[in-house]
């Protein structure tokens, strides 16, 4: 294995000379406003958050505004990031801080985790980005720069293993300051200089202490799930919720030119409605809450 030290120090140095400069990681961010940014960017690039998440932390800068609306307002306000649970979820989130938190986000990893929509990621990168306290953070960006530095590989597992953890676990300071730069600083590296198209290896700080880098960068199968989108439920459900977020109500003429055909429209409809996305009333279909 590199020399640990070495490659911690580069990495940090490094971001504190180039780390972009995003809202969430500005000195007077709140805690709930760092919340509000692990959920946007889940699976989800940052320019596409950078606007949403701008226009929600002002208009609801502390967990109560958002309790105070609807969900459907939640997610309407989501609009096109995706996943549209995760605003459901964050909503609820928020609904628990006004109501048992005295409007504020917990600030240890059992009292996070037991948030609605809140993993072991989430509950980690808010106790390193919001309270500054030594945590485990892993991502995908993470995942991908440990693995070619570490282990030489190019390109992580599919889902993470015990030793992967353990090894992630191993390079984290012991002070929560180095803890929390740290997390921040590889993460970063992972997702502007260590890429998984094409890596800026001239320009990264720790490519002496890289195996990958070393063995010359040979070139790897990607381990990947297959996931289709064009005719799936999923693509369905996304064309339903964007003409309802787009619509106080759609009656069921317009929802049928949604999706050709109808018995899958039918299938993701009665989904949606026992997910308590969407709701049916007499004017026709809209957003549940």
């Amino acid at each position: 294995m590199p020399v640990t030290h070495e490659l911690v120090s580069a990495t940090n140095t490094w971001f504190l000379h180039n780390a972009r400069d995003l809202p969430w990681r500005r000195p007077d961010v709140l805690p709930w406003h760092i919340l509000v940014s692990e959920f946007m960017l889940q699976q989800t690039p940052v320019q596409r958050v950078l606007p949403v998440y701008d226009q929600w932390v002002r208009d609801f800068p502390v967990p109560s505004a958002l309790a105070s609306v609807p969900v459907s307002e939640a997610v309407r306000r989501w609009g096109r990031l995706g996943y549209p649970r995760r605003a459901q979820r964050l909503h609820a989130v928020s609904v628990i801080l006004d109501e048992q938190w005295n409007d504020e986000v917990p600030d240890t990893y059992a009292e996070l985790i037991a948030l609605p929509g809140i993993g072991e990621y989430t509950a980690s990168a808010v106790m390193a980005f919001a309270f500054g306290k030594r945590s485990v953070v892993i991502d995908t960006n993470i995942r991908r720069v440990l693995a070619r530095a570490l282990t030489g590989q190019q390109w992580p597992a599919t889902s993470i293993s015990n030793a992967e953890r353990e090894s992630a676990q191993q390079l984290v300071p012991h002070r929560d300051e180095d803890a929390s730069l740290w997390s921040a600083a590889v993460m970063e590296l992972g997702a502007v200089i260590c890429v998984a198209g094409q890596p800026r290896c001239d320009e990264c700080p720790i490519a002496s202490h890289c195996l990958w880098f070393a063995a010359g960068k040979p070139q790897q199968p990607r381990p990947h799930r297959t996931q289709t989108w064009h005719g799936t439920d999923r693509q369905c459900r996304g064309k339903i919720l964007a003409i309802l977020r787009e619509n106080d109500f759609v009656v069921d003429t317009d929802m049928n030119r949604v999706w050709d055909v109808s018995t899958q429209l039918e299938k993701c409809l009665e989904a949606l409605v026992q997910e308590n996305f969407i709701e049916r009333s007499d004017a026709g279909w809209r957003l549940a809450g």
